[in-house]
């Protein structure tokens, strides 16, 4: 097992007792940050006498794992005080454990951004783009975009090890620590296989609303709500009936946390989303609201729709789809889903065997992923 930093007092003052609320979100927050950031250092010692490359690709790897709402470790952390209530625990290790859901939900952005042909992430280019940039701008030989996909794909291949690695090196007891592994092997493999579904769909150009559903099961649902929990509460000492009574509560949550992406991804405001207005239309992304616009569309407009997706839009042209799909009624489609999707979850959760205050701190959360808060 690697070095373990020692307890951070600051962080277990801040993090204890504090609910869900703006304090705790702001100090959990800067914690994940520097947990994050102190791991990338970690490794600088071992990427140094490889030189300059790699200390670029660590810098990469830095930037990549910084930022962004957290709640897939907020998810982790209440998950654990799910199952151990206020047993006494080391705040910066379950930190660790915590900050390897991010390194995850990073590498799986970087591969996204590439496969998709996504030029923006959080409102800077996406990696495999700023890869390109440098080796253009340095006139180096080659062609610049294989360049940046190569190193896009290197880059989240190491942030994937390094998302085992601070887990399996977080300080918890070894046989919490086993069992958080066996529900994070689990997760990459089904956002992996998701993400191939997804790459399958978009290759076929066309999918169904159960096919669209399934994928974002998969590709985003599980992995960004009900996983962390298993994870979390794993490190916690869940039994199977909490850790079922965990997953009832976290894939509805997740589904319609998707479904909320989904709407930001056609009607977003760049200044929110951090990409441009109506990026999913130009990657011709077949979600479920697209499903949804397609079957109840007109033939004649539906083809429109269809045929426009993942071609280069202007932004008339995103105004125009938005409006077939708005005039379809998938959005408010969509809309009522999330809400029944919140419902059921917080159903699951009012009835679940948990510590009261994850449950109260678990609501929070699903009231702020699902209109998007965070």
């Amino acid at each position: 097992m690697g070095p373990v930093p020692e307890s951070n007092t600051g962080w277990d003052a801040q993090l204890t007792g504090s609910g869900s609320g703006p304090e705790f979100t702001a100090a959990f927050r800067s914690a994940i940050e520097r947990t994050c950031q102190d791991f990338c250092a970690h490794h600088d010692p071992l990427l140094a006498p490889l030189g300059g490359d790699a200390r670029r690709l660590g810098d990469a790897a830095r930037r990549s794992v910084s930022g962004g709402k957290r709640f897939r470790a907020a998810f982790g952390w209440w998950g654990h005080h799910a199952a151990a209530g206020t047993a006494a625990v080391d705040s910066t290790a379950l930190l660790r454990a915590c900050a390897a859901l991010e390194f995850l939900h990073a590498s799986a952005l970087v591969h996204d951004d590439y496969i998709d042909a996504s030029d923006v992430r959080r409102g800077r280019p996406a990696s495999h783009r700023a890869f390109a940039d440098e080796h253009r701008d340095s006139g180096w030989t080659g062609d610049p975009e294989q360049y940046g996909a190569a190193a896009a794909i290197l880059l989240g291949d190491l942030l994937l090890s390094w998302a085992d690695e601070l887990l399996r090196t977080c300080g918890l007891p070894t046989d919490r620590v086993l069992a958080a592994l066996r529900e994070f092997d689990r997760t990459r493999t089904e956002v992996v296989a998701g993400q191939f579904l997804d790459v399958s769909v978009q290759a076929r150009g066309r999918a169904d609303v159960d096919e669209a559903m399934t994928v974002l099961r998969y590709k985003s649902a599980k992995y960004s709500v009900e996983r962390p929990l298993n994870v979390g509460a794993a490190l916690g000492g869940a039994a199977p009936r909490v850790q079922a009574q965990l997953s009832a509560f976290g894939l509805p949550l997740g589904e319609a946390f998707q479904l909320r992406d989904d709407l930001l991804g056609v009607f977003g405001d760049p200044a929110v989303t951090g990409k441009p207005a109506g990026d999913d239309l130009r990657e011709g992304k077949r979600t479920v609201l697209v499903a949804r616009a397609l079957e109840a569309l007109p033939a004649a407009d539906a083809a429109r729709l269809d045929h426009a997706l993942g071609t280069q839009l202007k932004q008339d042209d995103v105004d125009d789809l938005r409006g077939l799909i708005d005039s379809s009624g998938a959005r408010e489609r969509i809309e009522k889903a999330i809400d029944g999707l919140t419902d059921q979850a917080l159903a699951a959760l009012a009835r679940a065997d948990i510590a009261e205050t994850a449950r109260v701190a678990l609501g929070d959360l699903a009231a702020k992923v699902t209109r998007r808060e965070l």
